[in-house]
């Protein structure tokens, strides 16, 4: 027959090809063809003619699978498993993870990407006894190897070929500490492979660190029970209290957990623990780290373990931290990457953070008492960001955070009210409107479809003929539907869309008033234009990904666009100033928030959702409040009532960056004049409330006020007195009278 041996040249494989015909048995020489297979690749067919062949051949060939065999194991364990070797540098800068970082904007600590329970420290902080502990039941040589004890293996091998299975094994310090970083679950852990593997991995750690680096790795990275890793946590975990305040006997029941974590736990089974720690304190006695003496004293130690386990501290975890966590996840898009050694740099504020949270807290619990509904939870949500950039500089999912919950800031869609408004007049504004431009504040009646639609007022007054100004100050709901019904519904979406809003928005009348669905965040970010001179930002949250060895694994940048003139967006921003000054959000003033705000009201015709959305130069803030299953929450349930003051609480408790010099200064070439503000021609001597308007060049009004044309009429006696100044005849009284008297 004919057999032959296929040597791949490039791949190192090796074949062996039993031909489907039987040939005479000869003696022939062998020959080489190259052959190229399906891969592109080329193999050398060697067909040796085999019948009376003789030892010689035998051997050649048995040579030359070995020599192939040798090469090709060699090239696996010189790659590592095929997966590449970590390089010097990798191995230098490994750090044992703590479950990742979140860092704020100022790099301070908020909190964990995963909850890991292992506290890292240097080995100068851990006890001389405790050391001795671990290598004289781990590894008794190890401070005389490099890496792989042969001693052991060579004992361990022949005990299992006695027993017919494993029974031993051989690992060192130093090859634990690779099977718990560098070759972590890549094999099976008693494969043949995971050893060859854990073999070479350990003769690279010996290579590029010190026996003190590898011992300090190795206390930091070892498993040793209850969901613990490393001395500090174990530590902490059984005896309350670190592991530099441990006796000998307590480092010694560190020692004994390795070899059995959950068989020999103290609080499972305390006998079987208490005897596997005189056991490690007996070896501890045979390598001269104790005296004999001191070890007869030791286990007559009582073993005491703590009352209560130790968990890391998550008290900075949130619904932005979650939120964090999805966009790392995103990033990292599923690989086989631990986000475990991550430190992620975000753009939160940890103050503003800790503010929002407990602002939401309080404000949903007052609600909560006023509704006097029993069972289902008012709830509230909080988006806070920087409308100079995008980044967000708070975020609150809920009332109690629930890890993986529902975040309601980013995912719930609920009605605005009137916290949509300001982008009808915003759209009107760009139409060429003006603050100053009259709108009569009436009933009305819009037809939809084959139905008469008439919304009203809240508490059912109206203002007759009004401005802009004093329509949104007013939060004045027909003043906003006739402006609506001037711009279009359609041009007004497109306004809401292109400042930062999402969500599909329907094209119906009701539209004006904000009977539509958005998110927390939408809003927010929606809201950015006007505190920033008129452009859409994109928010951010994380700033950069980085591992452990510094690399930059992500980034982002911030993002702007103009989506409105600077005159507009001064006076729409002018505009929801005098809501908080004079208007439907003046509770924030009451409240004692001063400085630069303009802001806006939401509450839904049923008051079963309340908004308040605020903004300085500095910060963008939208609260909203109600139920999951939306319901009305309370008895005359308003925005202004019911969630200004959270937003109020979290100004006053978690914001104080200053104001950059000349925010909201009027653009340049706007013109000044002086109007009533009520009517919104110029201002006349008469007019009793006068304010300064700035006006787009054509736009100013030439018109003097026609409602208060001349001196204000005082009737006496049925009789009606023209007085051209009240005042000032008053006066000339009073001093005619006086200068009686004293003359």
């Amino acid at each position: 027959m004919t057999v032959a041996l296929c040597f791949g040249v490039l791949s190192g494989d090796l074949a062996l090809r039993r031909d489907a015909t039987e040939a005479p048995a000869i003696a022939a020489p062998a020959t080489v063809t190259p052959r190229a297979t399906a891969n592109g690749r080329y193999i050398l067919i060697m067909d040796l003619r085999l019948g009376k062949i003789g030892k010689r051949q035998y051997i050649t060939a048995a040579i030359a699978v070995l020599i192939v065999a040798i090469y090709g194991s060699d090239a696996w364990l010189a790659t590592c498993g095929g997966d590449g070797c970590p390089s010097a540098a990798d191995i230098r800068s490994f750090h044992p993870d703590e479950g990742g970082r979140v860092l704020d904007r100022e790099g301070n600590f908020i909190s964990r990407l995963a909850v890991v329970r292992r506290v890292n420290v240097p080995l100068s902080a851990v006890p001389v006894p405790v050391r001795q502990a671990f290598v004289a039941t781990e590894d008794r040589r190890f401070y005389d190897h490099h890496g792989i004890d042969w001693h052991a293996l060579v004992r361990a091998t022949l005990r299992n070929i006695r027993a017919g299975g494993v029974r031993e094994g051989f690992s060192t310090i130093t090859m634990q500490v690779v099977r718990n970083t560098f070759a972590v679950r890549r094999y099976s852990g008693r494969s043949f492979r995971q050893k060859l593997l854990e073999m070479r991995l350990s003769r690279l750690l010996e290579r590029n660190l010190t026996k003190n680096q590898i011992l300090e790795l190795y206390l930091n990275v070892i498993y040793l029970g209850n969901g613990v890793y490393g001395v500090e946590a174990a530590s902490r975990d059984l005896f309350g209290k670190s592991v530099g305040d441990l006796t000998v006997p307590e480092g010694a029941m560190l020692a004994a957990l390795p070899k059995g974590p959950s068989a020999y736990t103290p609080r499972r089974s305390p006998r079987r623990a208490l005897a596997r720690r005189n056991l490690v304190l007996g070896l501890m006695a045979r390598e001269g780290y104790i005296s004999p003496a001191a070890d007869s004293q030791y286990v007559k130690t009582p073993l005491r373990v703590a009352k209560n386990e130790w968990r890391p501290d998550m008290s900075g975890d949130s619904y932005a931290i979650d939120a964090v966590r999805d966009v790392v996840d995103s990033v990292l898009n599923g690989g086989s990457r631990d986000v475990n050694d991550l430190t992620v740099y975000t753009t939160l504020d940890e103050r503003a953070q800790i503010a929002a949270d407990r602002a939401v807290r309080r404000q949903a619990a007052v609600i909560q008492q006023e509704s006097e509904r029993r069972g289902p939870h008012v709830e509230g949500a909080m988006v806070a960001l920087d409308p100079r950039t995008g980044d967000i500089r708070a975020l609150v999912g809920g009332r109690t955070f629930e890890r993986g919950g529902f975040d309601r800031a980013l995912l719930a869609h609920r009605q605005p009210g009137s916290a949509f408004k300001p982008f009808v007049y915003a759209t009107a504004l760009a139409a060429g409107y003006t603050p100053a431009s009259e709108v009569d504040d009436a009933p009305i009646s819009v037809k939809v479809g084959n139905t008469i639609w008439s919304p009203k007022n809240d508490g059912g007054e109206y203002g007759g003929h009004v401005t802009f100004r004093r329509a949104l100050m007013r939060s004045e709901n027909t003043a906003a539907v006739r402006v609506s019904q001037l711009v279009g519904i359609p041009a007004i979406i497109a306004t809401a869309h292109r400042f930062g809003i999402r969500s599909d928005l329907p094209n119906v009348p009701s539209a004006a008033l904000g009977a539509l669905e958005v998110t927390p965040m939408e809003l927010a970010t929606a809201y950015a234009p006007f505190a920033n001179g008129g452009f859409r930002v994109t928010p951010r949250l994380v700033r950069r990904i980085q591992t452990a060895d510094g690399q930059v694994l992500w980034s982002s940048d911030n993002q702007r666009v103009r989506v409105m003139t600077p005159q507009d967006a001064y006076q729409i921003t002018s505009m929801l100033q005098s809501v908080v000054n004079y208007g439907t959000g003046y509770v924030i003033r009451d409240l004692g928030v001063n400085g630069l705000v303009g802001g806006k009201t939401g509450t839904t015709n049923d008051g079963a959702d309340v908004w308040f959305m605020g903004f300085t130069p500095t910060i963008v803030a939208g609260f909203w409040f109600g139920y999951d299953t939306p319901r009305p929450v309370g008895y005359n349930a308003s925005g202004g009532r019911l969630a200004a003051p959270a937003w109020a609480d979290f100004i006053t408790n978690g914001w104080d960056e200053p104001d950059p010099p000349n925010s909201w200064a009027p653009p340049a070439g706007m013109v000044p004049a002086t109007i009533d503000a009520r009517t919104g021609y110029l201002a006349t001597e008469w007019c009793p409330i006068r304010q300064r308007e700035y006006f787009k060049p054509g736009t100013l009004p030439t018109t003097p006020c026609p409602v208060h044309s001349g001196p204000p009429e005082i009737q006496l006696d049925s009789t009606l007195i023209q007085v051209p100044n009240a005042v000032e005849k008053i006066g000339k009284g009073i001093g005619g009278l006086l200068h009686k008297i004293f003359h």
